[in-house]
């Protein structure tokens, strides 16, 4: 049912999650205008993700995707942050939406473990119309097995109450308060660590 993506999948996998996130309050507090916020999305966000060395990907059809990234001991989870994208006509806020995304980055940064590898996931989303099914408790149940096996941890963000109920069921805790920059809806650190199970 899960897919390990390839390039070949990658815009796939963006499509599921600018879809899954149109409405999510962080994302919306990001890229306000609905008119550009997947193509901002995209380009600010999703394809600098899925260029970073440590990149894997998993994919459930044409459902649910998900972003992880593998980090070693001190490693910086966003690399060098947004830069400006290669396309023509840009959007009139896109310095803006790169402001906001660059401020968020550097204050959820500090939050991240510095001490050890770990699994960090930046995004998991299901289209809505597969909402409901597990497929999210799926993908995150995959990952999480694989990270035992390695014996780390794992990091996220919830960016809203329902995924952060979700993550709670699956092992997480708190790492610490929330996280607010300037007027942004709240995030939620979170880890879980490894249980250390290798079968």
């Amino acid at each position: 049912m899960i897919h390990r993506a390839t390039p070949a999948d990658h815009d796939t996998v963006v499509a599921i999650l600018a879809r899954a996130f149109t409405d999510d309050p962080i994302v919306s507090w990001l890229f306000p205008d609905p008119t550009t916020r997947a193509h901002l999305q995209t380009e600010l966000y999703y394809a600098p993700l899925l260029t970073h060395p440590s990149v894997e990907t998993d994919l459930v059809a044409e459902a649910g995707a998900a972003i992880w990234l593998r980090l070693a001991t001190g490693q910086p989870p966003y690399g060098d942050g947004p830069t400006s994208p290669p396309y023509r006509n840009e959007p009139a806020e896109l310095p803006a939406a790169a402001h906001r995304l660059q401020a968020l980055g550097e204050a959820l940064a500090q939050r991240h473990p510095h001490d050890q590898p770990y699994l960090y996931l930046p995004c998991m989303g299901v289209a809505a119309a597969h909402r409901g099914a597990g497929i999210g408790s799926t993908m995150l149940r995959d990952r999480l097995r694989y990270a035992d096996s390695l014996a780390i941890g794992t990091y996220l963000e919830a960016s809203s109450p329902r995924s952060r109920a979700l993550y709670l069921r699956h092992g997480f805790r708190d790492q610490g308060s929330p996280v607010q920059v300037a007027d942004s809806p709240t995030l939620w650190p979170m880890w879980r660590p490894t249980t250390g199970d290798k079968r």
